[in-house]
């Protein structure tokens, strides 16, 4: 049986904000608020969905930088228009300078001197910022919006992870719908993010592709928790996107059924544990429990 689609608009994407933090995105207008006053952009308790370090891993720079820079994707504020703080994704990915203040709050903020550990803790949280709003659309509209950085804006918030702001919802054509979900948050986002936390520190690209998938497993748990009866099914379309790359020796997973949440280890470690008082990951190569069925 065919599962019935509906359109992903900005209804659906305010109420796929209200499942945690993590899948929190404003649309329309861009909001006036400050970053210290702004909850409707999901500031949160830092701690990215499932598998994430319990003492929050998913961490946004925190005073990192935050003014707007007139840049105008499509849809988003005119000329001379506020944009509250918030700057276009391209700018995280393309200009080592922001990047790296960025990099200086996150370090500050987890009292580290370890610019990898820092490059690391926001790389993944950035990705379970992509992952989360993009796979609970594909699970509740059998759709994937179009999250191309260019569109897409960011700023830090003072806890929590990054807010975002989607000005025009638009959605993703490819069929079918692991193929539109890899592409908007892959291709568009993960690759040019990890090319860009490896230019400015020396995080290896196996913990970056381990970061990415963790941070879909960490989505998947929360959304089969918070949404159980989708009407698309997480777990095959988990398991689709898992089997296609970068993911191919990210780790190894297994699940019990359909509906029951699939279980990742990791064949590397995010550095989280290096902070001052923290632990690993659920997910952590470092554990010694873990599913061995199948390779990432």
């Amino acid at each position: 049986m065919v599962n019935a689609t509906r359109a992903v608009t900005a209804a659906v994407l305010a109420r796929i904000s209200q499942i945690g933090p993590y899948f929190a995105v404003t649309t329309g207008p861009c909001p006036d608020t400050t970053p210290d006053t702004d909850t409707g952009t999901g500031t949160g308790t830092g701690r990215s969905p499932g598998t994430t370090p319990d003492t929050g891993t998913g961490r946004s720079p925190g005073n990192a930088p935050g003014t707007g820079t007139g840049h105008s994707p499509g849809s988003a504020p005119g000329a001379g228009s506020s944009s509250a703080g918030f700057r276009p994704l391209t700018e995280l990915y393309e200009d080592p300078g922001v990047l790296e203040d960025c990099v200086r709050a996150v370090a500050v903020r987890l009292g580290t001197d370890q610019p990898r550990v820092a490059a690391s803790t926001l790389h993944l949280g950035t990705a379970s910022r992509l992952w989360s709003i993009a796979l609970a659309c594909a699970a509740l509209t059998g759709h994937v919006p179009d999250l191309s950085p260019d569109r897409l804006w960011w700023r830090p918030a003072p806890s929590g992870p990054l807010q975002l702001w989607l000005p025009d919802v638009r959605e993703r054509k490819e069929t079918p719908l692991a193929a539109a979900l890899h592409h908007t948050v892959v291709a568009q986002n993960l690759t040019p993010w990890a090319e860009a936390v490896r230019r400015v520190s020396a995080v290896s690209p196996q913990t970056l592709s381990g970061n990415a998938a963790s941070a879909l497993i960490g989505a998947h748990r929360v959304l089969l928790a918070r949404e159980p009866h989708a009407p698309h099914p997480v777990v095959p379309l988990v398991r689709e996107v898992l089997d296609r790359p970068p993911f191919s020796g990210a780790g190894t997973y297994r699940h019990a059924g359909p509906s029951e949440p699939i279980a990742f280890r990791r064949q590397n470690c995010c550095l989280y544990y290096r902070v001052p008082g923290a632990g690993t990951c659920g997910d952590c190569v470092l554990n010694t429990r873990h599913p061995q069925e199948k390779t990432a």
